[in-house]
């Protein structure tokens, strides 16, 4: 089973463990704040680079120890998700916002359709095709695959705090959400959610649409408030939080599977 990238695409995307043959693919769009030089920081300041409007803090420690822990293999967005976010269709003007929340975005402002176009080339579509070609990859191998996109989120947006502490969100499968929710007792001391702070309703479920329900896979996104991964011993903790969710629903999931509910 192969998942190797072009050359030239390696910059904007990685792929760890493409051999992996573990129950899940793990995805993180907003793994990395990183903005190419042509782009010029976006007119952003150097705080705002490092903000949760830039990338999702802890996500990527979190999603690659997850992988790990699953034996399953990880794709990642190796650039800042204010050049592209891997998470919105191209046609979505959130794709490449002129504003996050209170930031604004100068480099985003007046684009014309060659400059998205240009973006959607150079990050969008090497995502999304390293995607493709792990899925692909792994149903030629005829593995169990459960999709899971991992995130971060702030916990004060627009002046509110917010007391969700683990979103499991989902689109209209909500297999994989059910049966991680249905383990949420085993965490008593966390407040977990249905669809919060985000759902379909905001957009947010493109990846789980166009990389899981298309391909028939089950499929959740996770959000993790970021004030609960502030360093590595947080990040680590959370991982193991979300494996006591994740490893009894993936094992539900499974038999779902090998009885044919998934193709």
């Amino acid at each position: 089973m192969t998942s190797d990238l072009q050359e030239d695409d390696s910059d904007v995307v990685e792929v760890i463990g493409g051999q992996a043959t573990g129950p899940a693919l793990i995805l993180c769009e907003h793994a990395s704040n990183v903005i190419p030089a042509q782009y010029h920081g976006l007119g952003l300041s150097a705080e705002a680079r490092q903000s949760h409007a830039a990338w999702d803090p802890g996500a990527r420690a979190v999603a690659l120890a997850l992988a790990k822990a699953l034996n399953a293999p990880m794709v990642a967005a190796k650039v800042s998700r204010l050049v592209y976010d891997c998470n919105r269709p191209p046609e979505a003007e959130s794709a490449m916002p002129d504003r996050s929340e209170v930031i604004e975005v100068p480099g985003n402002r007046n684009l014309d359709a060659a400059a998205r176009a240009q973006r959607v080339a150079q990050v969008y579509a090497p995502f999304c095709n390293a995607v493709s070609q792990v899925i692909a990859a792994r149903k030629a191998a005829g593995l169990v695959t459960a999709l899971i996109t991992i995130h971060s989120f702030t916990p004060v947006w627009f002046g509110t705090p917010r007391g969700c502490e683990i979103g499991i969100l989902h689109d209209s499968d909500t297999g994989l959400a059910d049966a991680m929710l249905a383990e949420a007792h085993r965490l008593p001391h966390r407040v977990i959610r249905r669809n919060d702070p985000y759902g379909p309703e905001d957009g947010v479920t493109h990846s789980l649409k166009l990389h899981g329900l298309a391909h028939n896979l089950p499929n959740v996104m996770i959000e993790i408030r970021n004030d609960l991964l502030r360093d590595a011993a947080a990040e680590a903790r959370m991982t193991d939080e979300l494996l006591t969710l994740l490893r009894p629903a993936l094992n539900v999931l499974g038999e779902t599977v090998k009885g044919g509910a998934h193709a």
